[in-house]
């Protein structure tokens, strides 16, 4: 069912119509608008992979050295796991709030909506950097090295992309995926470029002196030095996959809405391993883990690898110069385009989680023409901006390990919809073989992947206080690391969050309404 027919432009967001069904595919979204192409430009998009690789591939060496290859292969394991927990359940429920509406299908209403808060707030807390790093890239494009570096000028310009990237999701999700499309499509060329030129350098007649040739100990897990570094650098690498989930949240906007969201998210995956496999082994046998120059264990170069990189590559004269600047542009696209699709995800969820009385009446209000969210699009938008000033005006530490934080945020979410998964259809696992492995052992291996190391990292990695920049002397546990304090405090806010919606409303929201397929499971796919 559509929003209530008005004349186009005769409505401004604040009256714009409230959702008039909260089942999937009747909240008044534009049905049929994506594709597969799109939907999965949109789940490779969402993740980033020039950003992601730019911010995570040196912290990897630095944490395992030569291993850094194979750990990003493994930590597409539990990644693909839950991307069938997705596809499953989105089969038999293609509802925009994915996460919150099946575990609360599973679990309860209360369970649900923590896996809906675990979607926002780790949405929020990377917007920020995102928007840094396209404050920093935008500036360095054009050479304004000062302003770059400058903590009140990339804030300024951090802020602006979060406007005008707020602005296109608020226009339509057409836009958004023509623009992703076109993003995309530079971010993988250059990255494919970059590893190529970089391979053939090394294995030349007059190789770098930074260059190691590709070995087999790089893909052997057992090299890495210990169990805690082992487990840090999968959590790190989890955050250079998370994303692909966006291709799903837009279900309801896609065409053959049970089917199409998860199978692009099942590729989006596979083709996520593939970048980055060529990409980090290219990078490293080409600048080398040394700890000077654009030696990858070199911990100056850890928030950013590629733009060094590029210029020892390309060159900085002629048409590698141009490359070069190509390589920061493609940064500067790349996060660019997550800050778009990092918008998405988190306003139709809290657009679902309205939409099932789970948050004010007011998330849940649709613009007549556009037929995207409004009050949940702007309000992404407007806390996003707030996070990012409040934790720059506080400290850049602060900040960092907020970052960090995120992926703890990451391992929640997943790894409840992965328990969900099984739960919700553990009356038809035995119905046949691949519904016992793609319903039950995939996702529940994914959950219990992605439990372990929420658990290993919340509490013993990142509670060290040594471990990241900050660290809080807390009244019972003392001195405790930054990270763990921002990732589970941020969580705990959801529960409080949640309690004060109970009592505003008067009652608890109701259990999400159940389609008649996804009342029985046994009918489902």
């Amino acid at each position: 069912m559509g929003p209530v027919s008005m004349p186009p432009g005769s409505q401004t967001p604040s009256t714009a119509p409230r959702s008039t069904g909260s089942g999937a595919g009747e909240k008044g979204l534009k049905t049929g608008a994506l594709g597969l192409v799109s939907s999965v430009a949109i789940g490779l998009a969402s993740t980033a992979p020039a950003y992601s690789l730019a911010a995570t591939l040196g912290i990897l060496v630095v944490g395992v050295g030569l291993q850094a290859p194979i750990i990003t292969i493994l930590a597409f394991i539990p990644m693909l796991l839950i991307a069938f927990s997705y596809k499953e359940l989105n089969a038999s429920d293609p509802d925009c709030g994915t996460t919150f509406t099946w575990a609360a299908r599973a679990f309860g209403p209360r369970t649900g909506w923590m896996g809906g808060w675990g979607i926002i707030v780790a949405d929020i807390i990377v917007m920020a950097n995102l928007a840094q790093i396209a404050g920093v890239y935008g500036f360095q494009l054009f050479g304004l090295d000062s302003l770059a570096n400058s903590t009140t000028w990339t804030t300024v310009a951090g802020v602006v992309w979060i406007v005008v990237m707020t602005w296109i999701c608020y226009i339509g999700i057409e836009l958004s995926a023509a623009l992703q499309r076109w993003l995309l499509a530079i971010e993988v060329v250059m990255l494919v470029l970059l590893s190529v030129t970089a391979l053939v350098k090394v294995y030349g007649s007059n190789p770098p002196s930074t260059a190691i040739t590709v070995d087999a100990s790089w893909f052997n897990p057992f090299e890495v030095s210990s169990s805690t570094a082992f487990t840090a650098g999968i959590l790190s690498a989890v955050f250079i996959y998370w994303g692909w989930d966006t291709a799903v949240s837009v279900n309801e906007e896609t065409a053959d809405a049970a089917r199409t969201p998860g199978r692009a998210a099942v590729i989006s995956t596979v083709l996520l391993l593939l970048i980055y496999a060529l990409v980090s082994t290219a990078a490293m046998a080409f600048a080398g883990v040394g700890t000077e120059g654009i030696g990858l264990g070199n911990e100056d170069n850890s928030g950013d690898v590629l733009s060094g990189l590029g210029d020892a590559v390309f060159g900085t004269s002629g048409f590698g110069g141009f490359l070069s600047k190509l390589m920061i542009f493609m940064v500067l696209t790349s996060s660019a385009a997550s800050t778009q699709t990092t918008i998405l995800p988190t306003a139709r969820t809290s657009f679902s989680m309205a939409a099932h009385k789970a948050l004010p009446s007011h998330f849940g209000r649709v613009h007549p023409r556009h037929l995207t969210p409004t009050w949940s699009t702007i309000g992404m938008g407007l806390a996003s901006i707030a996070f990012y000033v409040m934790l720059t005006a506080i400290s850049g530490n602060v900040l960092a390990d907020s970052i960090a934080s995120v992926g703890l945020g990451i391992a929640f979410y997943y790894g409840l919809t992965g328990f969900a998964c099984v739960w919700y259809y553990r009356k038809v696992l035995t119905r046949s073989v691949k519904d016992f492995v793609l319903k039950g052992v995939a996702p529940l291996l994914g959950g219990l992947m992605l439990l372990y190391f929420f658990c290993y990292g919340a509490f013993d990695v990142y509670a060290d206080p040594d471990y990241g920049s900050t660290s809080i002397d807390l009244p019972i546990f003392g001195k405790t690391g930054g990270v763990t304090v921002i990732g589970i405090g941020a969580l705990l806010l959801g529960v409080i969050l949640m309690l004060v919606q109970w009592a505003v409303q008067g009652t608890w929201f109701r259990r999400p309404d159940v389609p008649k397929e996804a009342a029985d499971p046994a009918t489902a796919p």
